[in-house]
């Protein structure tokens, strides 16, 4: 069976995929993932630290020095609540992190960068950006790599609208 050979609920339409869009879509997810893997291994590698723990430590160090809400900082990572509280409890255990009460309304959370977490975060950069640069970046070359951006946008912009 395929997925073209399945019959879609009455009054639907469905448009499916030609086989160079079916590889393309199949490709891209591919890729992402053998990317997010090459990436967290060297992270895992050199730091003792997940891809996800080191977007969390980037996020807050871009925050600045109070740190980010757990509840934005939950958004900007396409976490649950639960799922960053989850992270964010091994980054304290790590001493990477540390929690506090929200200071304007004291009923959120507050989730900051440590001394230990600023210094964490400037060694693992540079292996970091290495490797996207490797990876992705160099591999493309500028005027791919504009392209890409530009079809990316579109697919954001995409992805925006109801």
């Amino acid at each position: 069976m395929t997925v073209e050979s399945l019959e879609p609920p009455p009054g639907a339409s469905v448009r499916w995929l030609s086989a160079g869009e079916q590889q393309v879509w199949r490709q891209l997810l591919r890729v992402e993932a053998r990317l997010h893997e090459r990436l967290d291994r060297d992270l895992r590698e050199a730091h003792g630290l997940t891809l996800a723990e080191y977007e969390v430590l980037v996020h807050l160090s871009e925050a600045g020095p109070y740190g980010l809400r757990m509840s934005d900082l939950a958004d900007l990572l396409f976490l649950s609540r639960s799922g960053l509280t989850r992270r964010i409890d091994a980054l304290v255990r790590a001493g990477l992190v540390t929690r506090r009460s929200c200071p304007q309304d004291g009923r959120g959370s507050m989730a900051q960068l440590t001394d230990g977490g600023v210094a964490r975060m400037g060694e693992a950069a540079p292996t970091h950006v290495a490797g996207v640069r490797r990876y992705l970046i160099d591999v493309l070359g500028l005027g791919r790599l504009s392209s890409l951006a530009s079809g990316l946008a579109d697919v954001e912009e995409a992805l925006d609208r109801p």
